[in-house]
């Protein structure tokens, strides 16, 4: 069988009666040309069953439709759960995506990034912390962070702070002895830190006994059991008898020290309340379903490409507009009562 030919720029522009520099605004600027040229142009190529040849369209624009992101890991099921719904704004923004994972090192991020830009990406959204936002800003791209510094680039955040003030004010709500806050090194500038500053805040505001942990936790399993396993004897040594309500940096970390109670006592013991942040997966998951802090995933990542693509638009048009400086914008949590504090829900 003789293969079929394909439909060229040449082939359309015959057909319609439009110069190849007209077929060629059609798929490069589409709004130069009038809707009724466009609809013409639409039909034709649907009757001439035309498929569009992607490598020479990236060749003859410059325009990859390629978004570069990098990740710090997958062990959190933060992160996992972010790529999935930014991977999906494929259908609402036609572009596709380089994934890289850092694993928290600086230099293999930079060759990461520079393995990306040779790709000629238009844009990039990065989760990791390894790389501060003005060497960011240097790489003359548009660039979107999350969750992370973002004082020379834009940036998509939940309040954490008010996620923070969320779920201290439930722990106090029940009548916790004392409360605790687990969490990883967090530097100030880093949008996370408002999980520390604001249980700090809410608890000496209203007066009560508390206390902040600050360790490693690990991006592995092993690891994040192992600093848990040390922590929690650690509470139990120091507030033997009395109600403890805990608030834990992720839902990760909050499942480890809930089956790690689990393994302990065979149940989540009436003194202990737990809550985690996210709203991953992991946390309805649990052997018990865990409270916690519900980031809006689904409308962080929807914000994030969609400020990136606003960002990458701007520089395609004729007279582009830079921004003045970095746009930042802030997604409400929303706190997730679940039977880790509310009790056991038939």
């Amino acid at each position: 069988m003789t293969p079929k030919k394909k439909v060229t720029f040449d082939d359309i522009a015959k057909y319609t009666n439009f110069s190849k520099t007209t077929i060629s605004r059609y798929f490069n600027n589409p709004d130069s040309l009038t809707l009724e040229n466009q609809q013409i142009i639409s039909d034709a190529l649907v009757k001439l069953d035309y498929k569009e040849n992607k490598v020479a369209r990236i060749l003859a624009s410059g325009k990859t439709e390629f978004i570069g992101i990098i990740v710090p890991n997958l062990y959190l099921r933060y992160y996992s759960d972010m790529l999935d719904q930014i991977l999906s704004t494929y259908e609402t923004f036609g572009y596709k995506f380089l994934v890289f994972i850092s694993n928290g090192n600086e230099e293999s991020e930079r060759r990461y990034i520079q393995e990306l830009l040779s790709y000629q990406i238009e844009g990039m959204i990065i989760l990791s912390h390894t790389i501060p936002s003005e060497e960011l800003a240097g790489l003359q791209i548009p660039i979107v962070a999350i969750e992370r510094e973002d004082r020379r680039v834009c940036s998509v955040n939940t309040d954490n702070y008010m996620g923070a003030v969320q779920a201290t004010s439930l722990l106090a709500r029940h009548k916790c002895d004392v409360l605790i806050h687990i969490n990883t090194p967090t530097p100030e500038e880093r949008p996370a830190y408002g999980r520390i500053k604001g249980f700090q805040d809410f608890c000496e505001e209203h007066h009560f006994p508390h206390r902040v942990i600050i360790e490693e936790l690990g991006s592995t399993h092993e690891i994040s059991q192992r600093q848990m396993l040390r922590i929690l004897s650690e509470i139990e040594k120091d507030y033997p008898n009395q109600k403890k309500g805990i608030f834990v940096s992720s839902d990760t970390y909050a499942n480890v020290l809930l089956n790690l109670l689990f393994r302990r006592y065979g149940t989540l013991p009436d003194d202990y309340l737990i809550i985690g942040f996210d709203n991953s997966p992991v946390s309805e998951e649990a052997v018990i379903p865990i409270s916690t802090i519900g980031q809006q995933i689904e409308k962080l990542a929807y914000e994030a490409v969609g400020l990136l693509v606003e960002q990458m638009n701007e520089r395609k048009k004729r007279k582009p507009v830079p921004l003045n400086e970095p746009i930042h914008k802030m997604i409400t949590p929303i706190l997730i009562r679940r039977e880790t504090t509310e009790g056991f829900i038939e």
